[in-house]
């Protein structure tokens, strides 16, 4: 076998990765072959040499620590990128924006319908031949009447020494919740006032106070004592706020 083949196997004869039977074979070519004796020579002194360098040049664990904690600093998830945070933060407060505004417009177009049933309400009780089912200007015979007819007790102002005047009261169904309905009079003009829960499935939630115009009336609401007041007519908005002002002290009473 030339010395080119024998070459080919030095490498492994050197790591020791032979077996006994390749071994043997290359230690004897190397008895009879100065040339390839030589090479193997060289070839386990670079060896030598190479493990006495690592060996000198070995990290020590305090600086193998220090490299890794660099790296893992260095390798920073994406969304810790600086250009990528501000991506992501423009994303989620745009988000946060759309959230908002149709959590705002959802509970606005809930208030509105509210409002819009209770003005159908009160529209169609002003033109009845038969709007109240008590007819009574005497708060002490009206409230009274709707005892055992509604789940919860309301107190009625006197009326006595202001413009407005008591036409009476009558039972109502609002989303399947029973409630009151007063009817008021003030120079010609009827004004309904609505007494219901403040509650789910009959408010909306965050309903808050308000004092608007629907269709050409004035409209005053509020939340008192887990009720809900809603005061409709067709007068000014001052003097549906006065009967409102009314309706809060003897609410409080």
């Amino acid at each position: 076998m030339s010395c080119d083949l024998w070459l080919q196997w030095l490498d492994a004869y050197v790591d020791e990765s032979c077996s006994p039977e390749e071994i043997e074979g290359i230690e004897n070519h190397l008895r009879d072959c100065p040339a390839c004796t030589a090479e193997t020579l060289a070839r386990l002194q670079m060896k030598r040499a190479t493990r006495a360098a690592s060996a000198r040049y070995a990290p020590s664990p305090e600086f193998k620590l220090r490299v890794q904690n660099a790296i893992q600093k260095s390798r920073k998830p994406i969304w810790m990128v600086p250009r990528v945070q501000r991506a992501f933060a423009g994303a989620v407060a745009f988000l946060l924006i759309v959230i908002v505004t149709a959590a705002m417009w959802t509970r606005h177009a809930a208030r509105e319908q509210t409002l819009a049933e209770l003005l159908d309400l009160h529209v169609a009780t002003t033109a009845s031949t038969n709007p109240v089912d008590v007819i009574s200007t005497d708060r002490h015979t009206v409230k009274p009447w709707f005892q055992g007819k509604l789940p919860f007790t309301f107190n009625l102002p006197e009326l006595a020494n202001s413009p407005f005047k008591l036409v009476g009261g009558k039972l109502v169904y609002f989303r399947n919740s029973p409630g009151a309905q007063l009817l008021i009079d003030i120079r010609k003009h009827q004004i309904s006032v609505f007494v219901v829960q403040d509650q789910a499935g009959v408010t909306p939630q965050g309903m808050g106070e308000i004092a608007t115009r629907q269709k050409g009336f004035s409209v005053e609401s509020w939340s008192e004592g887990g009720l809900r007041y809603v005061v409709i007519g067709d007068t000014t908005p001052a003097d549906i706020h006065d009967l409102g002002e009314l309706l809060r002290t003897a609410a409080k009473q």
